[in-house]
This record gives C-alpha cells, sequence and structure tokens, in this order.
C-alpha cells in the first residue's frame, strides 16, 4: 500500500497515473483529469474523499461498494457506459481509473444554458436508454441515474457513468438495514417507499432527469426522502 503524499494536481498514483486538475465533486469523492504514462493517455480518476472522515465500519463498506462499482461497470460492453480501466489503493483509500470523456455534464449543461432544446433532451435520452439497456441485460442496475451522470462528450457522444450504488444480481447489497442510496430528486417511488428497484425505476429517473433538463427543475423536488413525490 502507497503512503499518504497528501492530494492533488502532479501526484501520482500506483507509479502511472499523474493527476492533473480537478474536474468534478460529489458528495462521496473528487474526479481528477489525469494522464497514464504507461499507455500515454487522458484518463479521469475517481478520489473518495468520503474515506478520509468516517469511521472504519463505515470506510469498509465504503471500500466495498467501490469495489462493486468496478465489478459492475466491467460487466457492461456498451459505448454509453464509461469504462473502467483500474482499481488501486492510495492513502488507505480506494480510487478508480475511468475512460476520460471530454465535456460537461448533463446538469452542468443545463446550468450554462439555462434549460436543454426538448429535441436535443430526446437525443439525449435515446443514448441513455440504448446504455441502460445493455446495463440491464447484464444484471446491473444503476439506482442513481441523475443529470450529473449523463456525460456529453463534446463530438456527440452521451454516456453514463457512476455506477457506485449500482445492484448486481446475484450480489449480496451492500447497505445498511433502512438506508435508501441514491439522490432524492431522482428516486422511483418503490425506491423511497423501500421496495425492490428493477429496470423500470432507472427509466424512472431517466425521465425526471430529462424533464429536469428540459424545465430547469426536478418534477419530484422533495425537502426529505419521506415527503410526497408530487410535482410543484
Amino acid at each position: 500500500m502507497e503512503h499518504s503524499q497528501g492530494t492533488g494536481a502532479g501526484l501520482l498514483l500506483a507509479g502511472r497515473y499523474r493527476l492533473g486538475e480537478s474536474i468534478g465533486r460529489g458528495g462521496m469523492g473528487k474526479v481528477w483529469r489525469a494522464h497514464d504514462e504507461v499507455l500515454h493517455r487522458v484518463v479521469a480518476v475517481k478520489e473518495l474523499t468520503a474515506g478520509r472522515f468516517v469511521a472504519e465500519a463505515d470506510r469498509l463498506v465504503l471500500h466495498a461498494r467501490t469495489q462493486k462499482e468496478a465489478r459492475a461497470a466491467a460487466r457492461i460492453t456498451h459505448p454509453g457506459v464509461v469504462t473502467v480501466h483500474d482499481v488501486l489503493e492510495h492513502d488507505n483509500r480506494p480510487w478508480i481509473v475511468m475512460q476520460y470523456v471530454d465535456g460537461p455534464s448533463l446538469a452542468d449543461a443545463a446550468k450554462e444554458a439555462g434549460t436543454i432544446e426538448p429535441r436535443e433532451a430526446a437525443r439525449i435520452g435515446l443514448h441513455v436508454v440504448g446504455a441502460l439497456r445493455a446495463a440491464h441485460a447484464a444484471g446491473v442496475l444503476h439506482r442513481d441515474v441523475k443529470p450529473g451522470n449523463v456525460l456529453l462528450a463534446r463530438d456527440g457522444r452521451v454516456l453514463i457513468t457512476d455506477f457506485g450504488i449500482a445492484a448486481i444480481e446475484g450480489d449480496s447489497t451492500i447497505t445498511r438495514t433502512g438506508e435508501i442510496v441514491g439522490s432524492i430528486d431522482y428516486l422511483a417511488p418503490e425506491r423511497v417507499q423501500g421496495g425492490d428497484p428493477g429496470p423500470a425505476s432507472d427509466l424512472w429517473s431517466l425521465g425526471a432527469t430529462l424533464y429536469t433538463a428540459v424545465e430547469g427543475t426536478s418534477p419530484f423536488r422533495r425537502t426529505s426522502r419521506s415527503a410526497p413525490c408530487r410535482p410543484w
């Protein structure tokens, strides 16, 4: 295991991935643009920053989820799913090395433009449906489809990323009793009520995602997970 050297641009992971600038941040981690010095290509590296601030038991759960994310993505062969290249450990935390997508997330694109044109939203939706169909055929549910996880490459490609809370058919569920994971604005009703999700749950989340892109606000904005699931 590598020892802590701090985190930032210039850090070399696993002797090959040189971190560049930060290109994204979420509740669980941070994403860096990096250079693979072995294969001489640009990659994205996801740092699980949450692992720094949790108890040992929670850290082990986080590490297990990271491995699950990598396994989930590896089971899917589709150009609309971001490829996971490697999983490594540094500073006693897991890091995921992924395909780099040159372009913003749908969340960032919508925020910059205000709204997305319906025709463009339909194009994006069709690409995501294709990726989800491939995931579901491989026995993988995404469980966190939202604008921030839909990436819009500058060459027109649309990719879905972050299978960090994915459920893999036949695998144990790495959650605590009663825990609901996912972004509350995009959770399907059965998820909110504690039921078992299915492919339709991902499609519900995609519908809410596309609505948000076109209208500029989530149709099911909740103040909590138990709040009524109704439009404004």
